[in-house]
Formats: C-alpha cells, structure tokens, sequence
C-alpha cells in the first residue's frame, strides 16, 4: 500500500502541471487575454492611466512575453524550490521582485539604430533620480517607495510614448503601402517592418522620427527608473523570503500565488476569505443529505415494492427536478418577502446589527431577546443549505438503493440467513458493508465541491464564497485567481481519488494494491 501511495504522489505532479498549463493557455489564447475586463474598462479612462495599468500588468505578469515563458514563470513562483536570487516581503504580505527589464525600443534595431537625443533630451535623462545615502531601515523603505513610485510613471509615459510610435509608423505604412506591415487588428507587425529601410523623404516620416524621439527618452528614463530601483532592491528593504540553500542561485520558500488585480489583494488572502463560507455550507449541508438518503435508501431497498419505496422515490426524483435557481427564487419571494411570510432573511450571512450581538441568544435589559451571532448566522443559513440540499437525496438514495439490491439477491446474504442471522446483522454487517464502494466514490467526490462552492446558491442569496469569487475572476480572467483556484481543486481532486483507493481496500478486503 506504502508504494501505490507513493507512486499515486509522484503522478500528481506532473498531472497538476498539464491542468495548469491547460487552463493558462485557455486564458491567455482567448479573446482579449488576461484582465480582459480590466482593459475594457481601462480604454474608457485617460490616456495616462490606461498605459499605467498597461505597463502595471506587462511588469507583474510579463504579458509581453511569450505564452510558454509566463507559464513557467508563474510555475516557478508557486513552486517551493526558487531559482535565482530570494524576493522579499513587505509587512503587509506583498512579494516584492527585481524589476522587469523594460523592454527595447519598437524597431531600435533596424529603423532607429542610430537615433541619439538632442542636449535637453540627454540633460533631463541625466537628472533622473539616484539612490541617496540610505542609513537606516526606515530610510531603505521609503527610498523604494519612491523608487517604485517613479518607475511605475516613468514604465506608464514609456508605454504611452510607445502607442504614439507604434499609430504614427502605422499610417507611415499605410501611406507607403508596405507589404504585411499591418495585422489584423491594425498593428504594426515589427518583423515585417524590419526588413524595409524607411523612406525617409515620405510625408509621413517626419511623425514617426519625432515619436521616436519621444519614445527614445522615454525609454531612457524608464531605465534610469529601473536601474534606481534595482539598486535600493539590492540594499534589502525588506526580510527575504524562504531559506537560502546556494545564495543567489537557490533557495526554498512558500509557494506565492501573487496579486489578484481585479481586486488588488493577494490571491491567498481572497481565498481565505471566502473558503470558509464555503466550507461552512457544505459541512452543514453534506451531513443533512447523507444522514435522509442513506437511511431512506437502505430501507427503500429492504421494502423493495412497498409504499415506502415508491413514495420517497418519487418524492425525491420530484425534488431532483426543481431547478435550483426556480427553487432559490421562489424560496426569496415567498419565505423572505416581508409581503409574503417574512420568515427567513433575504440575503447575506448577518444582520446588520450582528456585530453588537452577543455569541450566545441572550436578553437584554429591558427584556428583549437577542438572538445571538451563532443563530443569527444559523438563521441567515437556512434557506440557502435548504437549497442545496434537497437535489442530493435522489442520487444518493438511489444508489444506496441500487447497491443494496445487488448484494441482498447475493448468495452469502441466502447463506447468512439461512444459518439465522439475524436480519439487523444481515443488513448492516455484510449487505451495507458490500455496499459501499459506490457510496465511497460519491463521498470522496463531494470534496472538491466543497471548495468550488455553489455558483449559482452564492450568487442568488448573496453569500461571499468561492462561487462567486470564481465566477468574478473568469469574468475579469484574473490569471492569478483563477490559476490558484484551479490548482487547489484539482489537489482536492487528486487525493479524494487517492482517499477513495485507500478507502477501497479498507471497505473491501478483496481489493489490494500490493
């Protein structure tokens, strides 16, 4: 058993790394790519502030590189073994990196080779900031804050100067009816342009060689930018993370999921907001279903043919037929509605006075009952456990129902019998226990459920859990959501499977793995 687990291990890993890297090249590859909806909405802000969420997301997630190259970079972020030199971590949990490099100038290598600033131009790049005197530890972290600070705006005017270039050498190719010098979507396309030596006598040269100028300086101050980061970075303004193993070359730390940008907190510290609510509805939920199915579906296969069986049969294939979202929607108007009864809390998991209230029920001092923040909670639970619930008693009644019909025609139960054992004895200790491999195979399949949430129960009763966060970062593809939301289920996923072989061989003593 030792070594199945073990091999079962080892398989994990690289099976992790195909479903990752499936899901990142179905967010990257799509329409829009990653932060799709970050990018709509920054193309209605100014211009300014467009390009600096522009360069915000190039530098945190390299989406200028290619497809393959951000997926292992991200891989190596999530890994507990680090090449290269150790991040460093802010008091507020942030992995602070070495700054990208800023990417070379649009066609600097054929179009622009020669191209040098004016005096001004070189006087203003030569007045960029340095790195002071840094004493002290306070002196070191608010001299990278203001390193950060510029590099981000001097990464934002390089970006915005790099748009002007790039419209100003498209409409030079239009005019001068370059071949394939324009994609699809109007962009210019460098490799193709870099095979032509421009025209510098055109109409439409002068723009581009002014924009290039622009972006030039540009360029040169965001180096300038980078270069005094990289060295207050080097000063360790904050502790590094992990354990050194080769210095500079190796280490071993966390694994770090990075930033959520549609919400702008880090990843681990979303889920750990709504994992819990989550939890919190399936550990209510999942007993509820397992304590009625069972014992209803052991006792439907035992009356085999009485009213019992074919009453709880159809009033639970009836249940199973009623669509969640009608059975929620309905649940609000009519149990909630203060026009109907008003029996149960409209939405969310308090009331807005819950933060006052006491753990316990209790009364006050003039007599009045308060609920407490334990039933308040339970209270606001109902209906959403409710409706989730009642669509699980068919599955699992029927199978237990199934499973124990195929083993009570079985010979040894007719033997067991036979011999006068008793029919309590007969049902529990040999029928049910034969039973359970497909009972096993439902349970363990629940887990990852439990984690993924109830997409549409969140959403209608307003419950902040993993549903909905799920649902939001495929929205807005929040890469680093969704990426560590897929990797947590499917470990889930790979060790109830596991749980379900070991748990096999202890129902069964037929199954081995030796």
């Amino acid at each position: 058993m030792a070594a199945y687990i073990a091999r079962r291990l080892a398989m994990m890993i690289p099976t992790l790394v195909g479903i990752t890297l499936l899901v990142f090249m179905l967010i990257a590859l799509s329409p829009g790519g990653i932060g799709a909806g970050l990018r709509v909405s920054g193309g209605q802000m100014e211009a300014s502030k467009a390009a600096q969420l522009e360069a915000y997301l190039e530098d945190r997630y390299g989406l200028d590189d290619p497809v393959l190259m951000q997926y292992l970079r991200w891989l190596g972020r999530i890994s507990p073994v680090k090449f290269g030199g150790r991040d460093q971590v802010t008091p507020a949990g942030e992995i602070i990196r070495t700054p990208k490099a800023v990417k070379p100038l649009f066609l600097g290598d054929s179009w622009f080779d020669g191209l040098e600033l004016d005096g001004t131009a070189r006087a203003r790049v030569a007045a960029a900031p340095v790195p002071g005197p840094m004493l002290d530890a306070a002196q070191t972290i608010d001299e990278h804050k203001a390193a950060t600070r510029a590099y981000a705006s001097a990464r934002a005017d390089y970006v915005l100067a790099t748009r002007a270039l790039k419209d100003a050498v498209t409409r030079y190719a239009e005019e001068t009816g370059i071949a394939g010098a324009v994609d699809r979507d109007g962009k210019p396309v460098e490799a193709a342009l870099g095979r032509y030596e421009p025209d510098t006598t055109a109409p439409s040269w002068q723009p581009v060689q002014a924009a290039a100028l622009k972006t030039l300086e540009a360029y040169e101050l965001a180096v300038a930018a980078r270069t005094r980061l990289e060295r207050v970075f080097a000063a360790k303004p904050y502790p590094e993370v992990g354990l050194p193993v080769l210095p500079g070359l190796l280490s071993v730390g966390p694994p770090d999921f990075g930033v959520a940008f549609s919400r702008g907190r880090p990843v681990v510290d979303l889920i750990a907001a709504a994992l819990p609510v989550t939890m919190l509805l399936n550990i209510i939920a999942i007993p509820i279903i397992y304590m009625i199915a069972i014992p209803t579906g052991m006792l439907a296969a035992v009356r085999r043919g009485t009213i019992w069986d074919v009453a709880t049969g159809a009033l639970f294939v009836a249940l199973w037929s009623v669509p969640t979202v009608w059975a929620g929607t309905l649940a609000i108007g009519y149990l909630a509605n203060k026009q109907y009864l008003g029996l149960f809390p409209v939405s969310g998991l308090h009331d807005s006075a819950a933060s006052s209230y006491l753990f316990l029920p209790s009364r006050t001092a003039d007599g009045t009952f308060a609920p407490g923040y334990l039933l308040d909670l339970l209270w606001h639970l109902v209906l959403p456990v409710s409706c989730l619930v009642y669509a699980g008693f068919a599955v699992l009644a029927k199978q237990t129902r199934a499973a124990m019909l195929d083993n009570l025609s079985a010979d040894y139960v007719r033997t067991a019998r036979a011999k006068g054992v008793p029919t309590r004895a007969v049902i529990f200790r040999h029928v049910f226990r034969n039973s359970l491999l497909p009972l096993i195979t439902m349970f363990v399949s629940v887990f990852p459920a439990m984690l993924a949430g109830s997409v549409v129960i969140e959403r209608i009763f307003s419950v902040p859990g993993m549903g909905s966060l799920i649902i939001e970062a495929i929205n807005l593809r929040d890469r680093e959501l969704i990426l560590a939301n897929t990797l947590m289920i499917a470990c889930v996923n790979l060790m109830a499977l596991l749980l379900a072989d070991i748990l096999y061989a202890l129902a069964d003593p037929r199954v081995s793995y030796d």
